[in-house]
């Protein structure tokens, strides 16, 4: 049986703690203190200590807002690589494998748990880097399909629905007032009319009112 391995993050970067005014102002509540232990799926804590410290120069925080280390950003990818995307399981796969044209997408034979475990390599010590010398890093390796996938699902994992793991607590969609997928706004035109309103943020599974599995839970 193989180790389960975890990745350690500090509380207050699990989200719910960024509020915005209606004049899109943020505010930062009370942070919790002491740190919360994820199991990881795919990635080893090591890797998971780089593609984090990757995704928060991707996406940072700063006094505007939340960061990918806010919103569980390693944790959204770590789901995706475990399941059937990271096997690659619906492309097709076979040879021969050419460079192709930018709109045919991705033609080459490594799957993304493959690319992701090379990108890693080339990243090194990436973590224990100063922020200049991370951004000098990424950019060597802006060209690669390794890159070009982290800084997709550093977005993805940044305003994705939370039950795909990132988006902690909808931080994501507070900092751009998004609303979550709300069916309706019926009830509260009469309720609201002429005034300032937000809504209360909703996630698919307070719309539907049940645990909803993501899609990366597919065996």
């Amino acid at each position: 049986m193989k180790r389960r391995e975890f990745i350690t993050l500090p509380a207050k970067s699990m989200g719910g703690l960024l509020l915005y005014t209606l004049a899109r102002e943020p505010f930062r509540v009370q942070a919790q203190e002491g740190t919360v232990r994820l199991p990881l799926r795919f990635f080893t804590a090591a890797e998971a200590r780089v593609v984090a410290a990757a995704c928060e120069r991707i996406f940072p925080s700063d006094e505007s807002g939340p960061g990918a280390s806010e919103a569980g950003v390693v944790v959204y990818i770590d789901r995706q690589l475990a399941g059937p995307y990271g096997r690659d399981k619906y492309r097709y796969t076979k040879g021969p494998f050419t460079e192709g044209l930018p709109e045919h997408g991705y033609q080459g034979k490594a799957t993304p748990r493959e690319i992701y475990r090379e990108g890693i390599r080339l990243l090194g010590d990436f973590e224990t880097l100063a922020a200049a010398q991370q951004d000098e890093r990424l950019r060597a390796i802006e060209a690669t399909m390794f890159f070009q996938m982290l800084r997709r699902h550093t977005m993805e994992g940044m305003f994705c629905d939370p039950l795909h793991g990132g988006n902690a607590n909808m931080i994501g969609w507070q900092l751009i007032g998004y609303p979550g997928p709300r069916m309706s706004y019926r009830e509260d035109v009469d309720q609201h009319y002429g005034e300032a309103w937000r809504p209360k943020l909703v996630s698919l599974s307070d719309v539907l009112g049940r645990p909803v599995a993501g899609w990366e839970e597919e065996k």
